[in-house]
């Protein structure tokens, strides 16, 4: 019978394995294709993910000490009262919550890990994973920065990820068995942190012993989407994408897949599209600050350490579905 350390080195060999695979066909096909030379792309990419790294890690570390407040130190029944009864209102409250936890989509990761080890439900968890990276003030105020008012790109994103995020968490409330959402690594987890919630003793070592476990489950994760991120903005040609920025669909298809690949966090990914909006239509713009904090390469990775293959695979067509719709009636109107 093999250990849970056993399995944890499994599943991490078989995250490297697989992160190892997929850089080794974006080689290949960098090789077929012309541009700077592969050493040079290759330098670029590590330089690419280390930024990533670096840009995600102080959020993460930040979202795990979050958790670790709301695991540990918060009292059973305070959060909870202050929650509506019904399960659509609660959804909606929760998917408000980000405006007080500041922290960008790596953050927000063990965080909600966290609720969920308080007892929190599968799908109102979801609902805040979803709608925290984009309804919160910090980037609110980017986007206002990057953007004003100017072509209701604003409204859309922080309406579009509040909505999104409740047709999410209505959707997986529906399912029959909400804990097979779940990886069992995750729940094992949440078993041991429920049980040893009733004792309150020794709060500091509990704190400690969960900094380590948060941790050790999130970094291998980060560490491989960052990777896989940085290779993928080097070795997959841009100038297809740039050459269809002014069809109004084909140019909000390109923006979801440049959002998926390069990965940079929401609170400051508004200056990065800004880049693109002489070329780009304001609709694929939106798509792109949709798509982005919600399932870049980089956040699957870290979802993956939560929610089973197929889950996220369903979040990825929903958020994709949905910023095709909303980029689309957003280039009607403006």
């Amino acid at each position: 019978m093999p250990t849970d350390a056993g399995r944890s080195v499994g599943r991490t060999a078989t995250l490297v394995g697989l992160g190892v695979v997929v850089v080794g066909v974006l080689v290949a096909l960098a090789l077929m294709n012309p541009g700077p030379s592969l050493p040079t792309r290759l330098q670029d990419g590590l330089t690419l993910s280390i930024s990533v790294l670096i840009e995600s890690l102080p959020f993460v570390v930040l979202g795990v000490l979050l958790s670790i407040v709301v695991q540990v130190w918060v009292p059973p029944g305070v959060i909870e009262r202050w929650m509506p009864r019904a399960a659509w209102a609660r959804r909606a409250v929760l998917s408000l919550l980000g405006m007080l936890i500041p922290v960008c989509e790596c953050g927000n990761v063990p965080f909600a890990r966290g609720l969920m080890m308080r007892g929190f439900g599968v799908s109102e968890t979801m609902t805040f994973l979803i709608a925290a990276p984009i309804v919160n003030p910090i980037v609110i105020i980017t986007t206002h920065q990057a953007f004003g008012f100017d072509d209701g790109i604003l409204i859309a994103r922080l309406l579009g990820g509040y909505a999104v995020a409740n047709l999410i968490g209505w959707l997986y409330s529906r399912h029959p068995d909400p804990d097979a959402l779940l990886t069992d690594r995750f729940r094992d987890s949440c078993a041991v942190s429920l049980e040893a919630g009733h004792d309150r003793a020794g709060r500091g070592q509990r704190s400690l012993a969960q900094f380590v476990v948060e941790l050790r489950a999130v970094m291998p994760a980060l560490v491989i989407g960052s990777a896989l991120a940085g290779a993928v903005q080097v070795l997959v040609p841009r100038d297809a994408l740039l050459a269809i920025g002014s069809n109004p669909a084909l140019s909000i298809i390109a923006m979801i897949a440049l959002a998926m690949i390069v990965s940079i966090c929401s609170n400051v990914d508004a200056f990065f599209a800004l880049s693109f909006a002489s070329t780009f239509t304001p609709g694929s713009i939106v798509a792109f600050l949709l798509v982005g904090p919600l399932v870049d390469v980089k956040m699957l990775a870290l979802l993956r350490t939560t929610f089973r293959t197929r889950v996220l695979a369903g979040l990825v067509v929903i958020v994709v579905l949905f910023a095709i719709a909303v980029g689309s009636v957003v280039n009607l109107l403006a």
